[in-house]
């Protein structure tokens, strides 16, 4: 099937790694371009250099008030066009309610949740007909993910955000979808079972809970972002798909 990606111009942040990545490169892989995202300079080069000549990197944090406006003049000097945006940061720091102290609750509130709303608001007012704004959001729309209490308290409310968002935008033909990740095997999730002490047996307790036994590789991850950017995808908004092996059974 064409998703009909060919020279669509598309910004993806935290794209120098993780699910940003894997989602970048199946967006170029289908012929979008894309102006990649990332705080560290280097590997934001380096990541836009691997994707080839359809991709430009621009370093920036979420969390700056300027990212917006940077990545935008960025797609439009290079590509001449703007036809999406998939917001993707990195994790808030793990840890139980006791463990995490006000500043790492407002630095992750600046990156994960302001930082996302800034781009989305800037896109929603670029964006012509058939535009979509996607979310890197968490299985902990729905439930909460033990250990990692600032990302549960964070992404639910940005689910939200993200579905009065598309109620607004639809008139305009502008769609807004969220993609929710459960146990994918980048770099971040096996940080998190490391945490426990004994990351193969945390690997192992988790995968006896998801239905097809396994974490999904991240390259899959990408192709369920990267049909629901495209226009393949043109009557679905409002949408939070779990990516995640079937762990989430309800609706």
């Amino acid at each position: 099937m064409d998703l009909g990606l060919q020279d669509r111009v598309y910004i993806v942040t935290g794209a120098t790694r993780g699910l940003g990545r894997a989602s970048a490169e199946q967006l170029v892989a289908e012929g979008a371009k894309v102006v990649v995202s990332g705080r560290d300079e280097k590997a934001v080069a380096a990541a836009a250099a691997e994707l080839g000549e359809n991709a430009v990197g621009v370093t920036a944090d979420n969390a700056d008030p300027a990212a917006p406006g940077r990545l935008i003049a960025a797609a439009r000097e290079h590509f001449g066009a703007l036809d999406g945006v998939l917001i993707s940061v990195g994790g808030p720091p793990a840890g139980l309610t006791a463990d995490i102290a006000d500043d790492q609750w407002e630095a992750a509130f600046a990156s994960v949740f302001l930082g996302a709303v800034r781009l989305a608001r800037a896109a929603a007012g670029e964006l012509a007909e058939g535009g979509v704004i996607g979310f890197v959001l968490s299985s902990s729309v729905h439930e909460p993910v033990p250990g990692l209490t600032v990302s549960n308290g964070l992404r639910p409310g940005l689910a939200g955000f993200a579905k009065s968002l598309s109620n607004e935008l639809a008139p305009r033909g502008i769609r807004v979808i969220g993609v929710l990740p459960g146990r994918i095997d980048t770099d971040r999730v096996r940080e998190l079972d490391a945490l426990s002490g004994d990351a193969e047996a945390s690997r192992e307790r988790s995968q006896a809970n998801i239905p097809m036994r396994r974490y999904g590789a991240p390259q899959e991850f990408g192709k369920a972002a990267t049909f629901l950017l495209s226009p393949a995808a043109s009557y679905i908004t409002g949408v939070m798909l779990p990516v995640d092996g079937g762990a989430r059974r309800g609706f």
